[in-house]
């Protein structure tokens, strides 16, 4: 008698979603309020663009940009009082750009490389033409985090999107600065680690106890005071890097259990092009021979004179990625450019994200951003 022994069941795949649909938005708006537009940049890429109806015409126009890995989640907070509520109780009409850095989108985890040139080229340009088809001649703000600040500051110096009635800059715009740790930890993770993943997920419970990432999420937790995962990799290690990306007390329990969801997996092979920038304290273009590339600034600080709009360079006092390169910025400005309507504001006890996700962001930080628009409106 035979016996034919049964094999083992194989250990299922994480499912990953490779599809370019945007993840729906969280929100407490009236639906009917929230206009998601079918977008794509001029490559041919899928983004997402919305707009939130003010219910009345003719109001100022302001753009949001999400930092990398973020989305236009990060504006909308339901648990709070948010940015966009605050536009639109001052007489603003929103919109949000999903470039194709959010984690509404697949493109981190599972989509083609590209680079910041890609967002500052393609991304943001088509999106502030779209709107002013909209909007005709009324004044278009921007209102931008992080990276979505920092491509900005490269559209804005290769004159892809002149004319905006103001800009709002937080975290990091022309002099990009990091840590020493911080600048060391992405060099050597990027050289130790590209052959073997190709991005660094932020949700444990999607990756589970026994995968190739389990390493990371164990260093992140070393000298953690929080027991999540998800903070641990988060606001104890910015991915690895070994950075901070908000102070802990100023988000709530809500937003807390819902970082993994306000943030995503950071890729890996966008790293070079960071750290060509970082190194450069300034905002550099990634490609060099690819004639597609060719109107964006080799650097754009030194192309800064283009810059034709009042910006405010906005920071929270205890910023644990970026440190002082607001700071930095507006005084490399002041010196180089003065003739630019530049000012910095810092906000004290605040960090990198908080100063959008923190739930006293609408007392403490919207104020001065709501006053510099009103100044121009």
């Amino acid at each position: 008698m035979i016996f034919k022994s049964t094999p083992a069941p194989r250990r299922q795949l994480r499912r990953v979603r490779t599809t370019t649909a945007l993840r729906p938005l969280r929100h407490r708006l009236d639906p009917a309020r929230v206009e998601e537009i079918p977008f794509r940049a001029a490559d041919g890429v899928r983004l997402g663009l919305t707009r939130v109806d003010p219910g009345e015409s003719g109001r100022p126009a302001v753009l949001l940009l999400h930092g990398h890995t973020a989305s236009a989640d990060m504006f909308l907070l339901p648990e709070t009082r948010n940015l966009v509520d605050s536009l639109l109780d001052d007489g603003y009409e929103p919109w949000l750009l999903d470039w194709r850095g959010s984690c509404r989108l697949p493109y981190n985890e599972t989509g083609e490389r590209y680079t910041y040139d890609d967002v500052a080229l393609y991304d943001i340009p088509a999106a502030v033409s779209h709107i002013r088809e909209r909007i005709g001649d009324r004044p278009l703000f921007v209102v931008a985090h992080c990276i979505g600040s920092l491509t900005l500051s490269l559209s804005m110096t290769a004159g892809l999107v002149p004319g905006l009635a103001g800009v709002v800059s937080q975290g990091v715009f022309l002099t990009p600065k990091l840590a020493g740790r911080t600048s060391l930890r992405m060099s050597v993770a990027g050289e130790l680690l590209k052959s073997r993943i190709d991005h660094i997920p932020v949700d444990f419970r999607k990756v589970g106890l026994w995968s190739k990432y389990t390493p990371l999420f164990a260093l992140a937790s070393r000298k953690a005071d929080c027991p999540d995962p998800t903070c641990q990799m988060l606001h104890n290690s910015a991915w690895g890097s070994g950075a901070s990306l908000f102070v802990h007390e100023n988000v709530s329990e809500a937003t807390h259990d819902r970082l993994a969801e306000l943030l995503g997996p950071a890729p890996l092979w966008i790293l070079p092009h960071l750290r060509r920038i970082e190194l450069a304290r300034s905002v550099v273009r990634w490609h060099e021979t690819d004639g597609r590339y060719r109107s964006l600034p080799r650097n754009a600080l030194d192309a800064a004179g283009r810059i034709d709009t009042p910006v405010l360079l906005l920071a929270g006092s205890e910023n644990g990625l970026w440190l002082d390169s607001q700071k930095l910025c507006h005084e490399v400005l002041a010196h180089r450019q003065p003739q630019l309507d530049v000012r910095y504001t810092e906000i004290p006890g605040y960090g990198h994200l908080d100063t959008f996700l923190g739930r006293g962001a609408a007392l403490d930080v919207f104020g001065h951003i709501l006053d510099f628009l009103g100044e121009r409106r």
